[in-house]
């Protein structure tokens, strides 16, 4: 007898075999298993949808304000999370991060290092709070360890370093003495009669360090007012630079090159020995310039000299040296007597350091391919970022000279330079994690 289709959810007929029964009432199951899946499908696929159409907008009155608050943010920030952790992985920015307490305080104090100049030794100054000393820049994605002076020393055995720019970076350079000779008591072995190069040697290990004064890294000359003896400029040459730092460049085996404020100053500007402009130099008829595009220059000339050298060191550009004046303009008005360091967003600096930082971080990006491609090694040390936010760390009037025992004060308060110890410090753990292990940006080789 020929098999008996089944249809729907019929009998199959009483004359079918017992094996046809069998086989049908298996394919019966087998298709309202199917069925009650695909209804049961059905019912998550449109649960799910009403369930994600719902937003705060549609319901609006049915939930507290805070409730609504939360589900308009929950997914931004675990967005937030996931990009971070995925950031975390790949870069590490020595320069975002925030100053948190650090209870160890400094790794030296005006009774162990000798070599504190008196405007920067606030303690002895007599400046009477203590709370800058105890503060550490943390990065927000990598470790940054305390600078160790007897492996950095050892690693830069025979080698050298110099230190390129204006009273800021002798700042540090006295930072950075202070630490080494823990270690090893630096000798001054050269120093020209205008102490513009001053050179430190720590004969244990041959390790120099070059000290260079060169504040615009351009050749310029001072140069008085006819009409006015108490007006000074400066003749400032943007096509020529400075031989003071330029013509011991082969003996540097890492330098750190930066700008100054004294891009600020008034001066008379030239080309090819001609006159094309000035800044800051009213009465003499000559068109403004600007101490930014004077500034853009200058990066431009030095950059093209370390990419177009046969010496290859590893050069480090300093971004930007920020201030704290508050309250006035003049001297005697001007302050910087905070106690603690700024929060995140608490401070944005002034425009005009902001203009030159970013003329700093637009030449150095546009240059740093070009060098890297000659086989030189450059990085940027973002330093105006953490440090406008310690407007602590200055001397202020603590700067010039010991008080005497009636508390005069100083009629002038520096909010430029450091105290030392102080923030500066953490410059010298910055360099050791950029050159002893790795770039700074890429966390695979930034870690001890």
């Amino acid at each position: 007898m020929a098999d008996v289709d089944v249809v729907g959810d019929h009998e199959p007929l009483p004359s079918q075999p017992q094996e046809g029964l069998r086989r049908s009432s298996i394919g019966l199951v087998f298709f309202k298993f199917i069925g009650a899946v695909l209804l049961a499908s059905a019912a998550c696929y449109l649960f799910i949808g009403n369930f994600n159409a719902w937003t705060p907008e549609t319901e609006n009155h049915s939930l507290p304000l805070e409730e609504q608050d939360g589900l308009n943010i929950r997914s931004l920030r675990k967005e937030s999370i996931v990009k971070e952790q995925q950031l975390k992985k790949e870069v590490c920015d020595l320069s975002v991060g925030e100053w948190v307490p650090n209870p160890a305080g400094p790794a030296y104090t005006d009774k162990t290092c000798n070599r504190i100049p008196k405007y920067n030794n606030c303690l002895k100054n007599g400046r009477p709070d203590r709370g800058y000393l105890y503060w550490r820049w943390k990065p927000r994605f990598c470790d940054l360890p305390p600078f160790d002076p007897v492996t950095f020393l050892h690693a830069m055995r025979h080698k050298s370093w110099a230190f390129i720019g204006d009273s800021i970076y002798q700042n540090h350079v006295h930072s950075l003495l202070c630490q080494l000779s823990q270690v090893e008591e630096p000798h001054v072995i050269y120093h020209d009669p205008s102490f513009h190069i001053i050179t430190f040697y720590f004969p244990s290990h041959n390790f120099t360090i070059y000290e260079i004064w060169s504040p615009l890294l351009l050749y310029y000359e001072t140069s008085d007012d006819d009409r006015d003896s108490s007006k000074k400029y400066m003749n400032l040459h943007l096509d020529i630079l400075d031989s003071t730092w330029t013509r011991f460049y082969n003996q540097y085996d890492y330098m750190v090159l930066s700008g100054s404020p004294w891009f600020y100053n008034p001066s008379i500007i030239f080309e090819k020995n001609e006159v094309i402009g000035c800044h800051y130099c009213p009465g003499l008829g000559l068109k403004e310039y600007g101490s930014a595009k004077a500034y853009r220059k200058a990066l431009q000339l030095s950059l093209n000299f370390i990419a177009t050298s046969e010496h290859k060191p590893f050069v480090i550009v300093r971004t930007w040296p920020p201030n704290h004046f508050e309250a006035g303009e003049s001297p005697t008005e001007r302050v910087c007597n905070r106690t603690r360091p700024f929060r995140e967003g608490e401070i944005i600096g002034t425009r005009v350091d902001l203009k030159m930082r970013e003329v700093e971080v637009e030449e150095y990006e546009k240059a740093a391919p070009i060098i890297a491609r000659n086989g030189v090694r450059i990085e940027l040390l973002d330093f105006y970022h953490l440090f406008l936010l310690r407007p602590d760390g200055h001397p202020g009037p603590y700067g010039n000279s010991p008080f005497d025992g009636l508390k005069k004060k100083n009629d002038k308060n520096d909010c430029i330079h450091w105290c030392l110890p102080g923030p500066i410090d953490t410059v010298n753990d910055m360099l050791m994690k950029m050159v002893m292990n790795g770039n700074a940006h890429d966390s695979a080789s930034a870690m001890l």
